[in-house]
This record gives C-alpha cells, sequence and structure tokens, in this order.
C-alpha cells in the first residue's frame, strides 16, 4: 500500500510539480491549496507525511502545525522560502520534523520523505527510530543495541536523536550545531567532533559497530552497517 502524503501549499505549479515527482515515486498525494482545508484535511487522519507550507492563505503553516501537535505526531516536512534562524527555530520548536527552504531540489525532498517515513514508527506510545542493532525511544529517552541500554547524557541523546531523524542523510557540523545546540552557542563546530567521538565511544566502539560515519570535508551521516 503507497505511503500516503498530504501536501498543502498555495502555489499550484509547484504543488503540481512536487504530486507529479512524489507519483513517480510511488507516494498517494492529496492537495490542499489554502490552510483551512489544510489543516481540516491533516485532522482527518489517513496520511503517513505532511509536506506544510507556511505562507497560505486562510491559515499559516505555523498555525496549522501548533494545531495538528496536539493530537498527532505525524510526520512534518515544513516547505517555505523563508530561510532566516528565526522561522527555522520557530518550525522546529513548534513541532516540524524537518525544513526544506525554496527552491529545492526534488532529490533533496525525496530524500527527506524517504527519512521521515522509514525512521518514524507508531507503536503506540510515541516516537523510536531503529538502525542495525541500535534503538532509540524518544518519549523514554531510552537507547538500546541489541537489547542493552546504553546511556547518554542529555546533548549525546539530542544530537543522536537528529542524526536517526535523518539517516542515511549527511549533516553538516553547523546543521548539528543549529539543531542540536542553542542558537548562541559560541563555540566552534569542533564542539560536534567531541560529541560525535563520545557517542561512537559509547555505541560504535563499545558494541563493535560502525553506525556512526563521517564524511570528510563535510559532516556526519549515520546509516545502517
Amino acid at each position: 500500500m503507497p505511503h500516503r502524503i498530504l501536501l498543502v501549499e498555495d502555489e499550484e505549479k509547484l504543488a503540481r510539480f512536487v504530486e507529479l515527482e512524489l507519483g513517480y515515486e510511488g507516494y498517494e498525494v492529496t492537495k490542499a491549496f489554502d490552510g483551512r482545508e489544510g489543516l481540516t484535511l491533516a485532522l482527518s487522519g489517513g496520511f503517513d507525511l505532511v509536506l506544510l507550507d507556511i505562507m497560505l492563505p486562510g491559515l499559516s503553516g505555523m498555525e496549522i502545525l501548533r494545531r495538528l501537535r496536539k493530537s498527532s505526531s505525524v510526520p512534518v516536512i515544513m516547505l517555505t522560502a523563508r530561510d532566516s534562524v528565526t522561522d527555522k527555530v520557530s518550525g522546529l520548536d513548534t513541532g516540524a520534523d524537518d525544513y526544506v527552504t525554496k527552491p529545492f531540489e526534488i532529490e533533496e525532498l525525496l530524500a527527506r520523505i524517504r527519512a521521515a517515513l522509514r525512521h518514524k514508527l507508531t507503536d503506540g506510545e510515541g516516537e523510536a527510530y531503529e538502525c542495525g542493532a541500535l534503538r532509540v525511544d524518544v518519549p523514554r529517552r531510552e537507547v538500546t543495541v541489541s537489547g542493552t541500554a546504553v546511556g547518554l547524557t542529555k546533548r549525546e541523546f539530542d544530537l543522536l536523536h537528529y542524526l536517526l531523524k535523518n539517516k542515511g542523510i549527511v549533516v553538516t557540523r553547523e546543521q548539528l550545531l543549529e539543531n542540536v545546540w542553542d542558537f548562541d552557542f559560541d563555540g566552534g563546530t569542533n564542539t560536534v567532533d567531541v560529541y560525535i567521538r563520545f557517542l561512537r565511544g559509547k555505541i560504535d566502539d563499545a558494541f563493535g559497530v560502525k553506525l556512526i560515519n563521517t564524511v570528510r570535508g563535510v559532516g556526519y551521516v549515520i546509516k545502517d552497517e
């Protein structure tokens, strides 16, 4: 059964383009061109993922997200021409799973959709991610490898969580600082490298696995061995 995606986008040409591309990939797409219709459809359930523009007539994408998160944990990827830090923080803090800035390459959007659908597991108790022998239960903030518990600090857990949300996608040190650390953090990107070493020591090295990979000159990616 194909994944069902709700696309809330008022630019009809862009919406049609995205709909066609997702259709080619086997997704079933429902479109909404204004905020109120989008909210009604999103709240109706039955969708595996929502692509949500911020600037919408009737009701803003941010307000849709705010109301949706009161009753649903469906993955939401924001699509917007806005690229300021404030907008990104607001979207992510409100409950967005990811953020893609227009104009975007369709390959990037498809990759982020695959990541969101692949790693969002609904088991009746919340959100969990898996990668090989690694499992992360987000609501309980529990990490296990082959069933053995791993103790992580809050920062280590948040870093691992972000890498898993983007499994298979290379994320830069700057992206990690932006999304895992506070935006007023004045440390350098070498801080990320330090915490990656901490994670590898507790997961990769401790259990003889290779999940956290370095992409030289770019950043990090977590993927199955």
